[in-house]
């Protein structure tokens, strides 16, 4: 499939349509759990933001996206400001929603 980044092996290994909902899930819980990330920023709240953190380090792990993963374990593990965190995490989330477009326009015959 060419240089889907994490997508690429998740393309290998799944058939067509459970590769279509591993990747409408995997977009899904990327667009709650930033937006929750950036609330609990907002009002400052490392507990919610560590928590949903958490989430998406799992979401991203399950589909290999390891450097959101990544990202989103040392959040979780503190050491920084919230904006700056959410900053990073957003940047890698985004690529990886980029990736999952890609996909998808390569499934639909758009790329």
């Amino acid at each position: 499939m060419g240089d889907l980044g994490f997508a690429a092996q998740l393309a290998e290994d799944l058939s067509e349509e459970d590769l279509r909902l591993v990747l409408a899930v995997f977009r899904t819980d990327v667009q709650r759990l930033t937006a929750t990330m950036a609330g609990a920023a907002t009002a400052e709240d490392g507990g919610a933001f560590r928590r949903a953190a958490h989430g998406l380090a799992g979401a991203a792990g399950a589909v290999g996206a390891a450097g959101l993963e990544a990202a989103c374990r040392a959040a979780m593990a503190g050491g920084g400001p919230l904006a700056g965190l959410l900053a990073e995490i957003r940047t890698l989330a985004d690529a990886a929603l980029g990736d999952v477009a890609r996909v998808l326009a390569r499934l639909d015959g758009r790329a």
